[in-house]
């Protein structure tokens, strides 16, 4: 049996977007599902948009997203010469010829196709008639200009079948199909010829891409057999749509997969969402990365487009937030604590102490750092409303009590358990009910009345921190 291999190929124009990623995820699965060998390709043809910066983010992505590659990446840029080599074996053959029409005269055919309504493919001008064979020329490609470029000689009857893994049969007439460019009059090869030229080179079994490739793909087939080789097994998936159903745009939130990092999303949180958005095993929603590799086939990928729902990611983002150790969030959670401009914790131990008291409310790491602000400065302020209302004469005495019995424990009788005594000892002597001493306490740690268990927040404090804010309280009721 051929080994699969398959290939994930993006453009270094721009960052990862969540549609690539997508792509690449497929590919991956498809492929460690299959015990195969995942390529990584940079098409870089594009010399003015294809920048370093670029491949650098791409590279990045990938990495965070822990879809590791087992070749590459390669560079198109690198690998010219074996396109000049595969052109002038076309030529040598009569499956390619060169074309002189200057780019006004095919603009101008262009127009008066679309004023009569038909199609505005190449019209064949410079293309052997009848039975006539191209001169057979030696394409001296090179960044020097040519007087022509050089073409693909198309059947022009007949049809193409695509045999598509997702969308069943999809048949393009070849009558419909121009005289593709193989290389431009400045000697380079266009990306439709080389992305053949490499997945023939590379021995790709398999290409799992974006349905907006499907136009590209019948000239691909042509170009293979022109080659003398099979074409690889395609699958086209569904782009991904907004939740107004149009193309996934930035006016739907970050399209860009280091956005999500920046964020404070976790890379299995992302993984898991994308797999979703056009394939399924069953009403299961959470996969482990095991898991994903076992059961994802191409078989059920979905035809329709997946609706991408900020919200969900959100929420599956919230559940790892829950599950992963704290040791794993700790460490996660160090960069975005220095963003916000406080000091990191040095104590991994209680870095992690303080993690636990706010995993059920945060959802990002961003979130985290935010509900966590008291515990990483001293550089509180009560919010005003919440002073006006519980920082009040009525509560001095009780909080007074509180931060002296405090101030006695010592050792392991300062935990949450001692604590939790301590409250229990005041609210009994004056008769109150808990939330009449915890509100007031929890403005004079936290500066709000939203945080964590009051007796987990002193814990995390500790005894120094938690007596200094409470007497800054009694100072401001006084």
């Amino acid at each position: 049996m051929t080994s699969i291999r398959t290939r994930f190929a993006p453009s270094p124009t721009g960052y990862l977007h969540i549609g690539g990623a997508r792509t690449a995820l497929f590919n991956y699965l498809f492929t460690r599902h299959h015990q195969g060998k995942f390529i990584l390709r940079i098409e870089d043809t594009d010399k003015e948009r294809s920048t370093p910066e670029a491949i650098e983010a791409i590279l990045q992505a990938l990495q965070w997203l822990h879809l590791d590659w087992d070749e590459g990446p390669f560079f198109q840029t690198e690998r010219f010469p074996l396109y000049k080599q595969r052109i002038q074996t076309l030529l040598e053959q009569g499956k390619a010829y060169p074309c002189v029409c200057t780019p006004g005269e095919l603009e101008a055919k262009r127009q008066a196709a679309l004023k009569d309504k038909r199609k505005p493919v190449y019209d064949g001008t410079c293309r052997p008639k009848g039975n006539s064979q191209p001169s057979v020329i030696s394409a001296q490609l090179s960044a020097k200009e040519m007087p022509y470029v050089i073409r693909f000689l198309a059947p022009k009857s007949g049809s193409t079948v695509v045999e598509d893994k997702v969308k069943g049969g999809v048949v393009f007439e070849n009558s419909e199909l121009d005289d593709l460019i193989l290389a431009r009059s400045d000697g380079t090869p266009t990306y439709n010829f080389c992305v053949v030229v490499d997945d023939i080179d590379m021995a790709i079994t398999h290409i799992i891409r974006g349905d907006d490739h499907l136009a590209n793909t019948p000239r691909q087939i042509l170009l293979y057999e022109a080659l003398g080789h099979p074409p690889p097994q395609f699958a086209h998936v569904p782009l991904i749509l907004g939740l107004d159903k149009a193309r996934l745009s930035k006016r739907h939130g970050a399209t860009s997969v280091m956005a999500y990092q920046d964020m404070g999303y976790f890379p299995e949180a992302l993984v898991n969402y994308l797999v979703r958005l056009g394939w399924s095993h069953g009403d299961q929603e959470i996969f482990s990365p095991e898991e994903l590799i076992e059961k994802f086939a191409l078989e059920v990928v979905g035809k329709s487009a997946g609706i991408f729902n900020p919200e969900k990611l959100l929420w599956l983002n919230s559940h790892y937030m829950k599950t992963l150790p704290l040791s794993r969030l700790a460490e996660e959670v160090v960069p975005f604590i220095a963003a916000k401009g406080h000091p990191a914790p040095l104590d991994r131990a209680w870095l992690e102490k303080m993690l636990a008291t706010l995993t059920e409310r945060a959802k990002t790491l961003t979130e985290l750092v935010e509900l966590g602000h008291f515990y990483l400065s001293d550089e509180i302020s009560f919010d005003d409303k919440a002073a006006k209302k519980f920082l009040t004469g009525e509560v001095f005495e009780g909080l007074e009590d509180l931060t002296k019995k405090l101030a006695v424990l010592s050792g392991p009788d300062f935990s949450e358990q001692g604590i939790e005594k301590a409250f229990t000892e005041i609210l009994g002597q004056r008769n109150l009910p808990l939330g009449k001493l915890a509100q007031p306490v929890r403005v004079a740690l936290t500066g709000s009345t939203a945080s964590p268990g009051i007796y987990e927040i002193i814990a995390v404090l500790g005894k120094e921190r938690t007596l200094k804010r409470l007497k800054k309280a009694l100072e401001q009721i006084r």
